[in-house]
């Protein structure tokens, strides 16, 4: 696995892991799944941007670190992933598995930055002692055991293949879940089929299909891997495969077309089954959209409404948003259904709040009553966490629905007592907007932090 997927995927799974991306420290934001969605992942503008992911610290010869403490003290994430990369890096087998014992002490969200990075490093130095580690590690390695098979197959692609050939019970709580999507969101046989693809497409087509188990997956995989670079040449792909299994790569290559070339994308999805070319135009125009949005909303304006059309705005949206998310505003309002209204408000609002947050809440505000104008809302206030609890409780106040309502304004009083508890419960004592019972949880709750 080379250094910037290592980098890529540490970062996305701390950040699901426990919030260790924006810092041990940071006070967490609510319980609520959606506001990880509309959560501010970088600096808002005007701020000190310091030496955030990636920055410029570290790598401007700051001195190699010997050890996990002194790294977990540095300031910036960047900076401890670059430093932990580089001292893994640096360590021998022996070493490796030394510091593997040592994870079981460190809080979630490091730990699982730490083995994604630790067992990186171990799966392409010597992956055979890495699996045979796992193996010893209980559920745990279960976890870490597809981290070891990614980096051994992103170098040595042929010999993962085998270890997995001749060892599939290892491998079979990874591909729990049906259809070969386990705990990774891929199965063994897609991770070793991805990485192979990005280095020999037609070795990799050929080990795919002399599997048994798993075979979808790796086909899937390695056509979608292809897809990225060549669609035409993954479209070819498809002829040699089972209809059933060609399906699932359909959107993949439509995706990648999307955004290379449009019109020849319009040709190949016509001439796919009648039942995918629906589902299969709405992923070309996602493609579209990250390369030209406005050209990607003309096409989704030209469509027949329906689930279609619905899907094409939802993959639209994001990219028009970040553009203009006023005109992404009014493209919703006459191009989309009420459900997909409600679903877009999750990119929509945030990039708005991002670039105007009282003209987005302004928006919010104008839309009719209903579960539009709530998720909107909702949506404003997640992503808007940093300003007044004071002010932002007010908005939430507005949210219709009486249990979006108690569930938005529980979260914002919660993180309300941290920081004021006087306030917070003079507030849910006067207020009109909560139930006495949905008071009381909230009373007994700040009480129990006291």
């Amino acid at each position: 696995m080379n250094q910037s997927a290592i980098l890529i995927a540490a970062a996305l799974a701390v950040g699901v892991g426990g919030g260790y991306l924006i810092g041990s420290n940071t006070a967490g934001g609510g319980d609520d799944p959606e506001q990880s969605s509309a959560r501010q992942l970088g600096p808002r503008a005007g701020s000190a941007s310091g030496s955030g992911f990636g920055g410029s610290d570290f790598r401007s010869g700051m001195r190699r670190l010997n050890s996990y403490d002194e790294i977990a003290r540095l300031p910036s994430t960047g900076n401890r992933i670059q430093a932990l990369i580089q001292f893994y890096g640096g360590l021998s087998v022996e070493q490796l598995e030394e510091e593997a014992g040592k994870l079981e002490n460190l809080p979630m969200g490091e730990r699982i930055m730490a083995s994604i990075l630790l067992f990186g490093q171990w799966g392409e130095k010597e992956p055979y002692s890495a699996m045979e580690y796992t193996n010893s590690m209980g559920m745990t390695g279960m976890f870490v055991k597809p981290t070891v098979l990614q980096s051994w197959a992103s170098v040595d692609p042929a010999n993962a293949a085998k270890y997995y050939d001749e060892n599939p019970r290892e491998f079979a709580m990874m591909d729990m879940g049906g259809r070969g999507r386990g705990m990774r969101g891929t199965s063994a046989t897609g991770i070793i089929a991805a990485e192979w693809a990005k280095q020999d497409p037609d070795a990799a087509l050929r080990w795919a299909n002399s599997q048994e188990r798993g075979k979808d997956d790796a086909l899937a995989s390695v056509i979608g891997e292809v897809a990225r670079e060549d669609p035409m040449k993954a479209a070819g792909m498809l002829k040699d495969i089972d209809p059933e299994v060609a399906g699932r790569s359909y959107n993949s290559i439509a995706e990648s077309y999307g955004a290379k070339d449009f019109a020849a994308a319009k040709s190949w999805i016509a001439t796919l089954p009648a039942d995918q070319q629906g589902s299969a135009m709405a992923a070309a125009i996602a493609g579209l959209a990250r390369t030209d949005p406005s050209a990607a909303a003309a096409q989704v304006a030209s469509m027949e409404a329906g689930d279609s059309k619905d899907r094409a705005v939802r993959n639209v949206i994001g990219s028009m948003a970040n553009e203009d998310p006023k005109a992404a505003a009014e493209f919703l309002a006459t191009n989309a259904s009420a459900d997909a209204q409600e679903s877009s408000m999750r990119e929509l609002i945030p990039a708005w709040v991002a670039k105007d947050p009282q003209e987005a809440l302004n928006y919010t505000m104008s839309l009719e009553e209903g579960d539009v104008r709530d998720r909107a809302l909702r949506s404003y206030l997640w992503s808007n966490s940093g300003a007044e609890v004071s002010e932002n409780i007010q908005v939430a106040e507005s949210i219709s629905s009486e249990r979006d309502r108690n569930r938005t304004i529980g979260w914002m009083t919660s993180r309300w007592m941290r920081d004021d508890p006087d306030a917070a419960k003079a507030y849910v004592e006067s207020t009109t907007a909560l139930s006495d019972e949905v008071k009381e949880r909230i009373l007994n709750r700040g009480d129990d932090r006291d």
